[in-house]
């Protein structure tokens, strides 16, 4: 295994559904040359038409991917966080990053390179067949959560994305919001303005906000008013949605 990986940074890896359920072995063939970096705030990791040289794993914090308007607006297509992985699907067809990518709050990534990664698979049948079922539930947990977008009121996505911050399974708790309402807002599919008026409705079953902090009597009435009983939330980790920062998400609110 790398040794230059923490088991903290392979942990994470293990969320990721790329590589879910592989073998240590089979884990250490692909973290191998994986660097482990952080960075700031703002820090710009690639744009787009660049060549699509590596990929990379959220280890924590948040990166957002975007498009620019002619005039210079940003157009955010995805925000992630610990646990998973974008830039993939890029590296494999390699005609160049189709997006820009930026940290959103600072983070700690893991960047795993072409010349690493692809001759890996090549030399290691079994794996790319491996990978390729990795990539198929990946695709359906993408379906899934692509439903619960355009299917969820924009209150229930809120309250399911909360309720996944949330460190227990019942009784009152109080989180952070781990980045910008904005960027929240974008990963949830809805607007600004929604956003407000959907944390408005959630004030119905005891959830208020000051600031970037959330306020919630009850997490167990919140899943339910959420119709999260049956599905695990749209949340920030798939997989591992009760893991993400803990520490920064659960600092004292002010």
């Amino acid at each position: 295994m790398n040794k230059t990986l923490s088991r903290e940074a392979l942990q994470a890896v293990r969320q990721v559904p790329l590589f879910a359920g592989l073998e240590d072995e089979t884990l250490a063939l692909l973290t191998d040359g994986a660097v482990e970096r952080s960075y700031r705030r703002g820090a710009l990791l690639f744009r787009k038409g660049e060549p699509a040289d590596r990929f990379y794993v959220v280890l924590d914090g948040w990166v957002k991917l975007f498009r620019e308007s002619p005039d210079g607006n940003e157009c955010m297509v995805g925000l992630f966080t610990r646990g998973e992985s974008f830039a993939e699907a890029a590296m494999f067809d390699r005609l160049g990053f189709p997006v820009n990518a930026a940290v959103a709050e600072e983070a700690r990534l893991l960047a795993f390179t072409a010349d690493h990664f692809l001759p890996t698979l090549e030399r290691n049948h079994g794996l790319a067949l491996n990978m390729l079922a990795n990539l198929s539930g990946m695709l359906r947990y993408l379906v899934r959560q692509l439903d619960q977008l355009t299917l969820q009121p924009t209150y229930q996505r809120l309250a399911a994305f909360i309720v996944s911050l949330c460190p227990a399974e019942e009784g009152p708790a109080s989180v952070r919001l781990p980045c910008d309402k904005l960027l929240i807002a974008g990963r949830l599919g809805m607007k600004p303005e929604s956003f407000s008026r959907a944390m408005a409705r959630l004030r119905e079953v005891g959830v208020s906000c000051e600031r970037n902090c959330v306020h919630v009597e009850n997490v167990a009435e919140l899943r339910r008013f959420a119709n999260t009983t049956e599905e695990a939330p749209l949340s920030p980790l798939p997989g591992a949605a009760q893991n993400t920062s803990r520490a920064a998400m659960l600092r004292p609110c002010r």
